[in-house]
């Protein structure tokens, strides 16, 4: 059983289409991971504002796909819902690529440029929150399983997704680094039109090998059954629901009437199997009208607990690389590494270490619990809580050190003689959690919606992000209010002479372990959906 498992392998078309989503992260990532210098140096924003409208953009893009896939699980398919975004995302790439072009030939005011800019980047929001979600679903769409009747399905057939979206994480991750290292020296050295160019014809390219691969696709019958309408679901059960508050009503049995032993309790509705279920009959389907809703709650307080992750998730390109900044960077004596080449560090470690979690870890923790897949999906993402937690504290250890290095120099110079290198353990944690965590993250809320909510699923992990990115720069406010309120400079000086970034990192390592110990707890308590609806069909 386990060889056969060693020789999973997946089909053609999952790894096309892993193939795509890697080159649109490289169109992604040649974008954005140099978009705050291309706003300071060309739009000329400030450093304040233009760091605000990337944190912004990234947060919005996050969170758009809760407000659009409903729409895309409920009324469209989803490798048309695939093209059709795709065509706004590469219309909003376009209109990017033309501001730098424009500025050539028209003189552009500084508000209409921004504002142009502004517009391109939020057409590219709109693109990717249809796209991603519906990309990701669909190819986990190509996996030969009965994902429909999960009271009938192997446990076994699980281990296909994990393989699956582990090997998308690695794809998207190589997209990555490709993107974030060569478009960062195309745009510094060749200028911005080519170097907004490149990531526009590469995202071209793909929705080219997309539509024309067509032939090979698995279309899955339930995108097209026209009862499978979350959405619409949604509003229905709450009208239903609703409805049956104002009409409610219970009836007792009789003391003196055996025959009429029967509670009627209207609300309480017993979910029933998939296999006594007729989808063709209105009647029978609106009796599990309120699961569309139940479904989102039950995955809230999951979804709540990992907001920490996504908070520390988002310190590698914000205080890290400050950090990064202050400590010696030169090799030898004129090469000098940028600090946010260190970035790179989580996607190599990423790319190196994830083809050894199927061939090292996963045998190895099958000799410890006993089981075929090793560690389920919830213990997977905790040991990646754990993981972030250690470089949190690592991270911590270290400033604290600059700090007292710092502090005994006679010079007024920021840089201190401690190497830049010693930040590399914390990037490199953090990577290896996002193996665990992030690749658990999307196995999970797919595996936990039904087949008609699958794209939603997909959009639930990536808010998770979204939201994580607007909490931390809440908690940044909300810390420099109440450090600089008795007149000082608070955690977050510009001398970082004076920063205390060290109690910053302290802050996020007990808040994620307070929501790990939560974590823990919910999940003694917490019933997968395979083990829900295999109880509904005892």
């Amino acid at each position: 059983m386990a060889g056969g498992q060693r020789s999973m392998r997946l089909n053609k078309p999952c790894i096309l289409l892993i193939v795509v989503a890697g080159m649109e992260r490289f169109a992604f990532k040649g974008v954005v991971s140099n978009l705050v210098t291309y706003l300071t140096d060309v739009v000329k924003m400030s450093n304040s504002t233009a760091a605000k409208t990337v944190n912004s953009w990234c947060g919005v893009t996050s969170m758009l796909p809760l407000l659009v896939v409903p729409l895309a699980d409920s009324y469209w398919y989803r490798y048309s819902t695939i093209l059709a975004f795709s065509f706004l995302y590469i219309t909003g790439l376009l209109a990017l690529t033309s501001t730098p072009l424009l500025r050539t030939w028209i003189p552009v005011d500084k508000t209409s440029g921004s504002s142009f800019v502004f517009w391109s980047l939020y057409l590219i929001s709109l693109g990717l929150s249809g796209y991603n979600p519906s990309l990701q679903a669909f190819g986990a769409d190509q996996l030969e399983t009965d994902e429909d009747l999960p009271c009938t399905k192997d446990e076994k057939k699980p281990d296909s997704k994990s393989l699956f979206f582990q090997w998308w994480y690695f794809g998207i991750c190589s997209g990555s680094l490709l993107g974030v290292s060569v478009m960062s020296y195309i745009q510094d050295t060749s200028g911005w039109g080519i170097g907004f160019a490149i990531p526009t014809i590469v995202m071209i390219a793909s929705v080219a090998i997309f539509s024309f691969s067509s032939r090979f696709y698995t279309y899955r019958q339930q995108d097209m059954d026209v009862n499978s309408k979350p959405l619409q679901n949604i509003f229905q059960a709450i009208k239903t629901t609703t409805s049956k508050l104002k009409n409610f009503g219970f009836t007792l049995p009789a003391a003196s009437n055996k025959s009429s032993h029967v509670i009627e309790l209207e609300l309480q509705e017993k979910p029933l199997c998939r296999e006594n279920k007729d989808l063709g009959d209105p009647q029978k389907s609106s009796i599990e009208l309120p699961q569309s809703v139940k479904v989102v709650l039950r995955l809230f307080p999951i979804w709540t607990l990992l907001l920490m992750f996504a908070v520390i998730f988002q310190q590698p390109v914000t205080f890290f690389t400050k950090q990064g900044m202050t400590m010696k960077r030169n090799i030898g004596r004129n090469l000098l590494i940028p600090p946010a080449m260190l970035q790179s560090a989580i996607t190599i470690s990423i790319i190196l270490l994830m083809p050894l979690y199927d061939k090292v870890l996963i045998p190895l923790t099958r000799l410890i619990t006993r089981q075929e897949k090793g560690i389920n999906v919830m213990q997977r993402m905790g040991i990646g809580m754990v993981l972030s937690i250690i470089a949190m504290v690592i991270a911590a250890v270290v400033e604290r050190e600059r700090l007292r290095i710092a502090s005994k120099l006679e010079s007024l110079s920021e840089t201190v003689p401690l190497s830049i290198f010693w930040l590399l353990p914390q990037y490199i944690l953090l990577g290896i959690s996002d193996i665990f965590t992030v690749v658990g993250m999307q196995e999970f809320f797919y595996c936990e919606v039904p087949i008609r909510m699958k794209t939603m699923g997909i959009a639930l992990y990536t808010s998770v992000f979204g939201v994580g990115s607007f909490m931390s720069a809440f908690l940044i406010w909300l810390i420099e209010i109440f450090t600089s309120s008795s007149g000082g400079d608070g955690w977050f000086a510009d001398d970082m002479r004076e920063a205390r970034l060290d109690k910053y990192y302290w802050l996020l390592a007990i808040s994620s372990a307070l929501s790990l110990l939560l974590y823990m707890v919910l999940c003694r308590y917490y019933k997968s959906r395979s083990e829900l609806d295999s109880e509904n069909c005892k």
